[in-house]
C-alpha cells in the first residue's frame, strides 16, 4: 500500500460531501475518489440487504481506483454494511465508518451527560449508537429520534429556508429530546442544516458534527500508518454518481467552489 494512493469516500448522495469537504481541509495533499449512490438515495429507508449490496458494488469501484482507505460517509451504511464491507475488502484497503470516531469523541467529553441523536430510520432502528455508547461505561444517557424527512429535504436543496426551518423545529421540539446537553448529527447530510439546529438551541446545546471529527480521526490513522501523502504529488479528485441529480452538481460547487470532475457510473448496467 502506497501513501500516494487515493482515499475513497461513499454515501447515498450529497451528505458525504460534508465529510469530503472536511477531509480536504485537513488532508489537502490527498486524492479523493467520491461515489454518490444517487440512484438509490436515501439509504435511510432501505433494507440491510439492499444497503449491503450497494456497499459491496461501490467498494469494487473504489478498489478499482486503487484506494488505500474506503470511508463509509453515511451513518445508515455504516450501521448496516460496515462489517461486511470490511470483510469483503479484506487487506486491499482500510475500511472506516463515520460512527466510531464520534463514539470516541463522546466518550472523552460527555461522561454522565444526556445526549440526543437524530438520524434516519435505519440508523436509529439499528440501535448502533446505543450499543457502542453502552460499551463505553461512561453513564451516558442517549435520547434517539428518527428524523426521516431531513435527508430527502436536503437532497432536494431545501435548507437555509423557511421550509426547512419549520421541519427542523417540529423535530427538535419533540419531547424525546428534552433535557439534552449535546446533539449528535447522526447523518452526514445534517451538517448542511447545522446552523439552523444551533440557532434552535440558542447555542445552549453542543451540536456534534461528525464530518470534522471523522476527518481528524482519518488523518491520525494515516499518520500512524505512515500512509499520509506528504510529497505533494496528487492526482485529480474524481466524483462518481450512479445517477445525475441537479442537487449533487450544485452541492459540489458549494463545497468545492468550482465545478468538479463528475462522472456517471451506474452500479448495475
Amino acid at each position: 500500500m502506497s501513501n500516494r494512493q487515493p482515499i475513497g469516500v461513499f454515501d447515498s448522495g450529497i451528505g458525504g460531501l460534508t465529510v469530503a469537504h472536511a477531509l480536504k481541509k485537513v488532508l489537502p495533499d490527498e486524492t479523493l475518489i467520491y461515489f454518490g449512490d444517487t440512484a438509490h438515495l436515501p439509504y435511510g429507508d432501505k433494507s440491510t440487504a439492499a444497503i449491503q449490496a450497494y456497499a459491496v458494488k461501490i467498494c469494487d469501484v473504489l478498489l478499482k481506483h486503487d484506494c488505500k482507505v474506503i470511508l463509509i460517509a453515511c451513518n445508515s451504511a455504516s450501521s448496516a454494511a460496515y462489517h461486511l464491507a470490511k470483510e469483503y475488502v479484506s487487506s486491499k484497503a482500510k475500511v472506516i465508518n463515520v460512527i466510531d470516531p464520534v463514539i470516541s469523541y463522546i466518550g472523552e467529553r460527555f461522561s454522565s451527560k444526556t445526549i440526543g441523536l437524530i438520524g434516519t430510520k435505519r440508523t436509529i432502528s439499528s440501535n448502533v449508537y446505543q450499543k457502542k455508547i453502552d460499551k463505553l461505561g461512561k453513564n451516558i444517557q442517549l435520547k434517539p429520534l428518527a428524523t426521516p424527512l431531513l435527508a430527502p429535504m436536503i437532497e432536494e436543496g431545501f435548507y437555509d429556508n423557511t421550509v426547512s426551518d419549520q421541519i427542523i423545529y417540529q423535530y427538535l421540539s419533540d419531547q424525546r429530546l428534552e433535557g439534552i446537553e449535546a446533539l449528535i448529527l447522526g447523518c452526514t447530510h445534517y451538517p448542511l442544516i447545522k446552523r439552523q439546529i444551533t440557532e434552535f438551541y440558542k447555542e445552549k446545546v453542543e451540536v456534534i458534527d461528525s464530518s470534522d471529527i471523522v476527518a481528524a480521526s482519518l488523518k491520525e490513522y494515516l499518520v500512524k500508518g505512515n500512509l499520509l501523502n506528504e510529497n505533494g504529488e496528487k492526482q485529480i479528485d474524481k466524483f462518481f454518481v450512479s445517477d445525475y441529480t441537479r442537487s449533487f452538481v450544485e452541492s459540489t460547487k458549494i463545497f468545492f467552489k468550482e465545478s468538479v470532475n463528475l462522472e456517471y457510473y451506474p452500479l448495475w448496467e
